[in-house]
C-alpha cells in the first residue's frame, strides 16, 4: 500500500550535502487557453530526463518581467501551440488560417528577441521553431500546402515521415545519422530562416524541418514534436541542457572574474549621435549591448586617422572625443564609471558599475608635442598606439613608407615619456621594425592591443610568430581581434577563426601573454562575436575547449590587467 509521509520526502531530500546537485534551468514558453496558462507534461519530462530543471514562463510581455526571467534561466525551450497571427509578417489571414493565439505571439516574439540577444541556448519545437524565424529575420508560410500530411491523426508518440538531415549540422552530430521519422502536428511551416539561421532538415516535400544558428551559436528549431518520441527524442533535450550548462557556467565565470575588451572604437561614431546609453542598432558596444555580454569594461579609444578634412587640430579632437564620453559616463553614474588602473576598474564592478577605460589610436594626437603626453595622462588614457594606417613622426606602420626605418629620434623620445608617466606602449599597427625598436627603447614591456597571427593570416598588420615569441620573452601581450580581414583572407571569417588566432598565440607565446581587443566599431566583429552582447560566447567556446577558469580569466583581461598595474607601479616609484 501506498505511503503518504512527508517527513520521509524532506529526509530524502536532506539525505545528502550539498541538497542538490547545481542543474540548468530551463525556461518553456506556456500555452495559453480561455484564463489557463498551460504546458504538456511530456516537455517538462523530457528536460528531467535531460539532466535540467524545468520552469513554466507565462505569456508576460512586462519588460521587467521578461528581463528578470531570463536572468534566471539558462536556457529556453519554446514551445508548440496555435497558428501565428500573420500581421506580425505584414500579411493577411489565409482563408485556411486558425487557432491564433494572440496572447503569446508578442511575449514569446519578445523573449525570443531578447533570449537572442543575451545570447540563451534556445530550442523551438514546432511553433517555437516558427518562433525562431518570425522574432529573428524568417517568414512563416501561414498554410503548407502538400502531398505529404504534416497534421497527423495518429497518436502523438507514433512517427509518420521522414526528414533527411544536412551531415556537418547539430542534428547530425546528435543522431549521427542522415534520415529520421518523426511525427507531426502542424500547417504553418517556416520557408525562409533568415540569415542568422540555417537550414539543417528538410520533408521529403521540401518543406524546412529544422533549422540551426548559422553565427555558432546554441540555438536550433524542429519542426517536429521530440517531447512525444521518447528515448527517440531525449537526444534534442539533452543537447539543450548540456549547451545550458554551458552558459550557466559562464555567466558564473563572468560574474566572478573581470572580463575587459582592450581596444574599440566607438567613439569615431559620436558625430552620428549615437546613444550609448541605449541599445543603439549603429553601434557594437553600448551599456545594453555590454550588460547582456556580461562585459565588465572597455577600453574606448580616440582613433587619430591619418587625414581628416575637418579636424586641424589632432590634440582638440582627442580631446573632444573625451569629452563626449565623458558626457555619457556622467549621465549614468550608478552604472557606468571611468577606470585607469586595475584596482578602480576592481571596485566598479564590485559596486555593479560598467568600467570606461581611455586610449589613443594613433600618435598623430600628441601633435608632435611631448609635453602632451601628460596632457591625455591626466585626462585617464592607459596607452596609446604609436601610429596607424600610416607613417608619423613617432614611427613606420605596418601600411607605411618606412619613413624613418622604424622609430624616429621623436619616438625615443615619445616612448621614454610614456614609460615615465605609466602609459602602456601599442605596438598594433606598427611596421616589424618600428615594432623591434620600441620593444629596445621602452623600459617596459610592449603590447599589441589587437593583432593577430600572421601565420594564419598573411597579411602585414598580424604577429609574425618570431614577434610573439619577442613579446612573450620580453613580458608583453598580443591581444586577439576580431576584424575580419585580420583573421581570415581567403573566404569570410567567424568566430571560430578568432579562436584558431588565439589558440596559435597561446602555443607560441603560452597562457600568460594573450587576451581579447575586439576592434568592435572598427571593423571588427564577426559572426558569432559581432557585438559587446556576444562576448560570453567567446567564453562558451573556450569552455567548450576545456580551458580552466584560470586561462580564461587570463584571456579575458587579467593578463592586461596584470601588467597595467606593474607599469603604472613604475610610475609611482619614481615619483
Amino acid at each position: 500500500m501506498k505511503q503518504y509521509s512527508l517527513s520521509a520526502l524532506t529526509e530524502e531530500a536532506y539525505a545528502n550535502f550539498p541538497e542538490a546537485k547545481k542543474k540548468p534551468v530551463i525556461g518553456m514558453t506556456a500555452n495559453h487557453s480561455d484564463i489557463d496558462a498551460t504546458i504538456r507534461d511530456a516537455y517538462y519530462k523530457q528536460v528531467v530526463a535531460a539532466g535540467g530543471v524545468p520552469v513554466i514562463i507565462p505569456p508576460v510581455t512586462d519588460a521587467d518581467v521578461v528581463i528578470n526571467t531570463l536572468e534566471h534561466i539558462d536556457g529556453l525551450i519554446l514551445t508548440g501551440g496555435g497558428d501565428y497571427n500573420p500581421l506580425w509578417c505584414g500579411e493577411e489571414p489565409s482563408s485556411k488560417l486558425h487557432n491564433i493565439n494572440a496572447v503569446r505571439d508578442s511575449a514569446e516574439l519578445l523573449i525570443t528577441r531578447l533570449a537572442y540577444n543575451r545570447q540563451v541556448p534556445m530550442l523551438g519545437i514546432c511553433r517555437g521553431m516558427q518562433t525562431l524565424a518570425m522574432a529573428l529575420g524568417g517568414h512563416v508560410e501561414q498554410d503548407h500546402v502538400s502531398d505529404i500530411k504534416h497534421s497527423q491523426d495518429a497518436e502523438r508518440q507514433e512517427a509518420t515521415h521522414s526528414v533527411s538531415i544536412v551531415k556537418d549540422s547539430t542534428l547530425y552530430n546528435i543522431y549521427a545519422r542522415e534520415e529520421l521519422v518523426v511525427n507531426s502536428f502542424h500547417h504553418q511551416v517556416v520557408d525562409e530562416t533568415g540569415n542568422i539561421f540555417r537550414i539543417t532538415a528538410k520533408a521529403t516535400d521540401g518543406a524546412i524541418e529544422a533549422m540551426e544558428s548559422s553565427e555558432h551559436k546554441s540555438i536550433m528549431g524542429v519542426q517536429w514534436h521530440p517531447e512525444w518520441l521518447g528515448k527517440d527524442g531525449l537526444p534534442i533535450f539533452q543537447w539543450l541542457v548540456e549547451r545550458a550548462e554551458e552558459f550557466r557556467k559562464a555567466k558564473l565565470l563572468h560574474q566572478q572574474i573581470i572580463t575587459l575588451d582592450t581596444h574599440c572604437d566607438t567613439p569615431m561614431f559620436f558625430h552620428q549621435n549615437v546613444d550609448f546609453l541605449t541599445r543603439d542598432p549603429r553601434i557594437k558596444v553600448d551599456l545594453h549591448k555590454m550588460t547582456e555580454g556580461h562585459l565588465d569594461a572597455v577600453t574606448m579609444v580616440c582613433y587619430m586617422p591619418q587625414v581628416h578634412p575637418d579636424i586641424e587640430s589632432p590634440k582638440q579632437y582627442a580631446d573632444y572625443i573625451f569629452n563626449e564620453i565623458s558626457n555619457f559616463v556622467n549621465k549614468k553614474p550608478d552604472y557606468l564609471a571611468f577606470a585607469r588602473t586595475p584596482e578602480e576598474i576592481l571596485q566598479n564592478k564590485q559596486a555593479g558599475k560598467k568600467s570606461i577605460v581611455l586610449g589613443i589610436e594613433n600618435g598623430l594626437a600628441i601633435e608632435d608635442d611631448i609635453k602632451n603626453i601628460e596632457h591625455f595622462a591626466k585626462r585617464g588614457i592607459t596607452y596609446i598606439t604609436l601610429c596607424h594606417n600610416g607613417d608619423n613622426d613617432i614611427c613606420d606602420s605596418a601600411r607605411g613608407n618606412n619613413t624613418h626605418g622604424g622609430v624616429s629620434p621623436f619616438g625615443e623620445q615619445v616612448i621614454k615619456e610614456m614609460n615615465r608617466l605609466g602609459i602602456m606602449v601599442d605596438l598594433s599597427h606598427a611596421g616589424e621594425k618600428s615594432f623591434y625598436d620600441a620593444m629596445e627603447i621602452s623600459q617596459t614591456p610592449i603590447v599589441c592591443s589587437h593583432s593577430n597571427c600572421r601565420a594564419l593570416c598573411d597579411h602585414p598588420r598580424n604577429l609574425t610568430d618570431d614577434q610573439l615569441r619577442a613579446l612573450a620573452k620580453s613580458g608583453g601581450l598580443a591581444h586577439t581581434t576580431f576584424y575580419p580581414g585580420f583573421l581570415q583572407k581567403s573566404s569570410e571569417a567567424d568566430i571560430l577563426d578568432a579562436v584558431k588566432h588565439l589558440e596559435h598565440a597561446i602555443s607560441i607565446m603560452g597562457i600568460d601573454h594573450v587576451g581579447i581587443g575586439t576592434d568592435f566599431d572598427g571593423d571588427g566583429g564577426v559572426p558569432g562575436m559581432n557585438d559587446a552582447s556576444e562576448v560570453i560566447n567567446f567564453t562558451m567556446h573556450l569552455l567548450r575547449r576545456n580551458y580552466s577558469d584560470a586561462d580564461i580569466r587570463k584571456i579575458w583581461g587579467g593578463n592586461w590587467l596584470r601588467l597595467m598595474g606593474e607599469i603604472q607601479k613604475i610610475k609611482k616609484l619614481k615619483d
